[in-house]
């Protein structure tokens, strides 16, 4: 069976060596069989923090490491009539509702309850908007933002137990239940990173996913708008995250040091691609524990 892999980046910073860690694997994995395939994909769903010269970084990044690509590049912005269709389908099979709150209305509403539930990104949203007569929420929806969350509990009774596995972890029983009425659409976007990413994996044939141990969780979401939409379901790869040398892991919201400055610094990014494969770091990085 021929691999075909992704490295799917969002260009809204430079990358850090733990993208290059991500792509490389993703890279060798595509490569080690005949036929293989290693995909780049922009996601570029966020406009208001998404930059052009990001993104000639990333293929500077890329070209750097020794790492080509197969086809062209796609963009997710160039793609918001998929995600359209997938998300009327789950209307259609009311799945999904409309969500008029505000980020401060949600904490005023988790504020208020003693036993919040909490999911992978904090406390889950409390189903405010879920419930609101037919007649109130065709009114908001002609005159309010709003996004599009799934109504978990229904999905989830729709779609029966499911499962996935992951190359590290094993088989997985499926609980998407524990992330709540997770956004699909933005109010912003039009889409979120779940259903944007489960539709185009789809739809690109991706069979493994190669990604940090840090979206673990957000493919048990995945999972579930899978078999909502009759999509396939890859194989996972969840590697482990890099750390610094004070133990944090690396991100760019934190200045991890950037593929950018290192190819600036005259490291030579084949040889570190090679070092990488090989499953040796840099001096002064390490692996985060599970």
């Amino acid at each position: 069976m021929s691999h075909v892999s992704r490295f799917a980046p969002s260009p809204t910073g430079r990358l850090h060596l733990g993208h290059g860690w991500s792509a490389v694997a993703a890279h060798a994995l595509a490569r080690a069989t005949p036929g293989g395939r290693f995909l780049l994909r922009i996601e570029d769903i966020d406009q208001g923090r998404s930059r052009a010269e990001h993104v000639e970084a990333i293929l500077a990044d890329l070209a750097w490491l020794g790492l080509d690509h197969d086809g062209p590049v796609v963009f997710q912005s160039a793609r918001m009539a998929l995600y359209a269709e997938a998300l009327e389908r789950l209307k259609r099979e009311g799945l999904v509702y409309p969500c008029f709150c505000t980020r401060a209305d949600i904490a005023r509403e988790v504020a208020a309850s003693a036993s919040a539930p909490h999911g992978s990104d904090g406390p889950v949203y409390p189903g405010t908007c879920r419930a609101l007569p037919p007649e109130v929420r065709a009114d908001r929806l002609a005159r309010e933002p709003h996004a599009w969350r799934i109504d978990m509990a229904r999905a989830v009774a729709v779609a029966g137990p499911l499962e996935w596995h992951d190359v590290f972890a094993g088989t997985i029983a499926a609980d998407p239940g524990s992330q709540g009425d997770v956004v699909l659409a933005r109010k912003d976007a039009g889409v979120s990173y779940h259903l944007a990413v489960t539709v185009d994996d789809a739809a690109q044939g991706v069979t493994d996913v190669v990604r940090g141990q840090d979206l673990f969780v957000a493919t048990h979401v995945h999972r579930l708008l899978q078999a909502l939409l009759g999509l396939p379901t890859p194989e996972y790869h969840h590697h482990p995250l890099l750390v610094g040398s004070d133990g944090a892991r690396l991100a760019k919201r934190h200045g991890a040091p950037t593929l950018e400055s290192m190819r600036a610094a005259g490291v030579d990014g084949r040889a570190l691609a090679a070092e990488l494969r090989a499953g040796r770091l840099p001096l002064g990085f390490g692996l985060a524990s599970a």
